[in-house]
């Protein structure tokens, strides 16, 4: 039995790239001193980025705990209910927030936390679905039945990094939800993450209307233990579903990486997605690639370096490894 009750809990959905670890980076910083807050992160590849990006230690009360490897729902939602029983125990929260993969189906996380098993522990509060509503320009990310169920379970529509929007994106965004039958969901547009921290605190109106259909990802363990981290060198790890390639390296903490190698590097590269945090001369460095923008933060701390890209081109996914391993001499297998 867990030793908490009702702990008001939010999820964080949306497409990949459209700034949930951003917008969770703020939120955190809102968080009443007093308080402690826990995160689980579910990231489609194996290797596990997200939690060192947030970089937030415990003793500021913030604990993070992530479920790699595909989306969480899957197998009746296992990964993520032994992952989040031990984070449950461990950080006793006063908010819970959920990030899953931009890959993942909502609606089975939301009938996982709202079900018998979690009566009396968690507290479904409002779910955010964020939008980045300049990609309404590309048909296959329109027509992409997840990342539209991620916006029809979702108590408030984000619209992120509206501050690059031009004229059309607006109207864009409201015809496209009107498509979507989503006419009476507020829709609250951000800039940089930034979000009134008191949306939190609004109850969920979906809870009544969850359902679970069964969907298929490729084949991946049912409970990732993590990637266990060299003690010299590099390991490789990739995985593939939904139409995704991803590829990732774990390097161990002696690993030192040259800073500006990383920016020539990184800065070249033709994939969707990319994460990264690295040990370098400078200090820790963590690495945010997308929409073709390399974003660089400075991490006060950062046990090992990881990296980790995901692309739908599988011919761009194998040249992408290529380069990476040959620039910064990661492991080919």
């Amino acid at each position: 039995m867990l030793e908490v009750t009702n702990v008001p809990t939010n999820i964080i959905t949306g497409a990949l790239g459209v700034g949930k670890t951003t917008l969770i980076q703020s939120l955190l910083e809102h968080k009443p001193k007093e308080e402690r807050w826990a995160v689980l992160v579910n990231e489609f590849g194996e290797v596990g980025v997200d939690a060192a990006l947030l970089n937030s230690p415990e003793e500021t009360g913030v604990y993070i705990r992530e479920v790699p490897g595909g989306c969480m729902c899957c197998t009746s939602g296992l990964p993520m209910k032994i992952t989040l029983n031990l984070l449950l125990a461990h950080a006793k929260p006063h908010r819970l927030i959920i990030e899953p993969t931009g890959l993942g189906h909502p609606k089975e996380v939301l009938a996982t936390l709202t079900s018998e098993d979690y009566k009396g522990v968690l507290d479904v509060h409002a779910t955010l679905g964020l939008i980045d509503a300049r990609k309404l320009t590309q048909p296959r990310w329109r027509a992409h039945k997840t990342f539209q169920e991620q916006l029809q379970i979702a108590d408030y529509v984000v619209a992120t990094k509206s501050d690059l929007y031009n004229h059309e994106s607006k109207p864009m965004l409201v015809k496209y939800l009107d498509e979507l039958g989503i006419t009476n969901t507020p829709v609250v547009f951000s800039n940089k993450g930034v979000i009134d921290p008191n949306l939190l605190s609004n109850k969920s109106q979906h809870l009544q209307s969850v359902y679970v259909h069964q969907h298929n990802h490729a084949a991946h363990s049912i409970l990732n233990p993590g990637i266990k981290v060299p003690t010299k060198g590099s390991i490789k790890v990739e995985n593939s579903g939904e139409g995704y390639f991803a590829c990732g390296w774990v390097c161990a903490p002696a690993e030192l990486f040259d800073y500006q190698l990383i920016v020539d590097t990184l800065s070249g590269i033709n994939v969707e997605r990319l994460k990264a945090v690295f040990i370098t001369q400078e200090g820790g460095v963590g690495c945010n690639f997308s929409d073709g923008v390399l974003r660089l933060t400075t991490l006060d701390s950062a046990k090992d370096s990881r990296i980790e890209f995901l692309t739908q081109n599988k011919l761009l996914a194998e040249q992408t490894c290529k380069i990476l391993e040959s620039a910064l001499g990661l492991s080919a297998t």
